[in-house]
């Protein structure tokens, strides 16, 4: 079998960005750009991948981390200077040789598998993938010749004006036979209106040895969009969006309205479960079957069990098991763990914590840095006090406990099994099983104060002025 090399081109930095991030590294989808191109190229069996770096190297390299091997491009002197860093890796090597952009987010493997396979096909030294489009302004021109032959790729700032008219353009994706590839680049020069090295004079070279170039034309044009600004940027994004949600949608997944859907790549979804408008669903998230994500709630690295609802909620790298339920408007932040058949109701915020099996936190409620046993009640406006200013400290609290509304639970404490706290409680010592924990000032009542106070003068004359009138 014929071996396949690619080399990705991210090292320019992407000025028109505006941005202190390079280029590559902007998200396309909860991604970043480059790595959604080695996504898809990784998915064709590569021998060797070599990405060439610049620009924010160490970044790159964090992101792609082992995934391929790098090259650097320390001056920024075109497509051909930066494929020629690679010959150090691949310039002996015999095979098929695939080149990309960094900053071409929406390529697929099948797209790039389709181009190997032409290439093979046509007997080709190199072929180009282009597109067709009614607004060909900005890319490079393929040229052909009466019979359909590549003779060479124009850029736009060296066009003619019958060139220019073209609408055939160069993607920027190429496949080449390896060995050829780096003896030609030796013999391009930057004689043009960038004072660069283009790859795509290569084109011209091989033509003029009478070798094979082929152009293989991919029928989504929208595939082949690059990224140069935040507009550029947000169009991208949005095509990839509803790529994705269309990929949920046949895969048994009902989104209410993909077009205000806003899923990431890596997010998995089961069959039956239901996603309404506004959801946001982020990172390497995982949601089960049959739930029902409510509108505008946000899902962050957590992972969702089956038949949970999660009512315009925000959910922080947290877990949700079966049957368990959230919201409205709650938030559970880091390391929450929320049990099975557990009920987080209205504005709840969970912290650092677990929910126990069926435990009930109803309504205006804060837990941090808790363990909450099975079947228990929390009322409403209870806080768990962990922070003393300096430290966070711990509560455990028992199965079938309760815990009366208004209460604050001080940390470091613990609540034995079928504890009982009386509502309006500020629970500073251990509660053991059984017992019932009491901890509020005795209430006293002053015998006609009403009377007496002056606010209720006022009111009492204002009340008669009324009811002589």
């Amino acid at each position: 079998m014929t071996s396949k090399y690619a080399v990705i081109l991210a090292a320019g930095q992407g000025t028109r960005m505006k941005s202190k991030l390079y280029k590559v590294l902007h998200p396309v989808c909860g991604k970043p750009m480059v790595d959604h191109v080695l996504t898809q190229i990784e998915k064709n069996d590569m021998d060797q991948i070599v990405t060439v770096i610049g620009h924010g190297a160490d970044m790159v390299k964090d992101t792609l981390k082992e995934r391929t091997n790098y090259v650097v491009q320390a001056q920024q002197l075109g497509t051909g200077h930066a494929v020629m860093q690679a010959e150090s890796l691949l310039g002996d090597k015999d095979g098929m040789t695939l080149i990309a952009c960094g900053d071409t987010p929406l390529f697929t493997a099948e797209t790039f598998s389709e181009l190997f396979q032409y290439h093979q096909s046509k007997g080709a030294v190199a072929t180009v993938l282009t597109a067709h489009t009614e607004a060909p302004f900005g890319y490079g021109r393929i040229i052909r010749n009466d019979l359909g032959i590549v003779e060479r790729i124009v850029e736009q700032k060296d066009a003619t004006k019958d060139e220019a008219a073209v609408k055939e353009i160069n993607t920027g994706v190429y496949c080449f036979n390896n060995r050829e590839l780096f003896e030609a680049l030796h013999k391009i020069n930057n004689d043009n209106a960038q004072g660069e090295y283009y790859l795509t004079d290569l084109m011209e070279v091989f033509q003029k040895e009478g070798k094979v170039v082929a152009a293989y034309q991919m029928k989504d044009f929208e595939e082949s969009m690059g990224v140069n600004d935040r507009v550029a940027l947000a169009n991208a994004s949005k095509v990839m969006r509803l790529r994705i949600n269309h990929t949920h949608m046949k895969n048994g997944v009902t989104i209410v309205d993909p077009e205000n859907t806003y899923i990431d790549s890596d997010v998995e979804i089961g069959s039956d479960t239901v996603i309404e408008p506004g959801v946001s669903l982020k990172g390497n998230t995982k949601i089960g079957s049959e739930c029902v994500i409510g509108s505008h709630s946000e899902i962050i690295d957590s992972s969702i069990g089956d038949h949970v609802n999660v009512t315009s909620s925000l959910i922080e790298g947290s877990v949700m098991h079966d049957n368990s339920d959230i919201g409205p408007y709650s938030h559970l932040r880091p390391q929450a763990n929320i049990g099975q058949g557990a009920h987080i109701g209205n504005f709840v915020e969970v912290k650092k914590a677990t929910i126990g099996e069926n435990t009930k936190v109803g309504h205006l409620t804060y837990v941090g840095d808790a363990t909450l046993g099975q079947e228990i009640n929390v009322g409403c406006g209870t806080v768990f006090v962990n922070y003393d200013g300096i430290n966070k400290h711990h509560t455990d609290v028992g199965d079938y406990s309760f815990i009366g509304s208004g209460s604050n639970v001080v940390a470091p404490v613990k609540l034995g099994d079928h504890a009982y706290v009386a509502a309006g409680s500020t629970i500073t010592q251990d509660v053991k099983p059984h017992d019932m924990a009491i901890a509020r000032g005795r209430q006293v009542n002053k015998d006609g104060y009403y009377d007496k106070y002056p606010v209720a003068k006022a009111a009492q004359k204002t009340a008669d002025a009324k009811k002589n009138n």
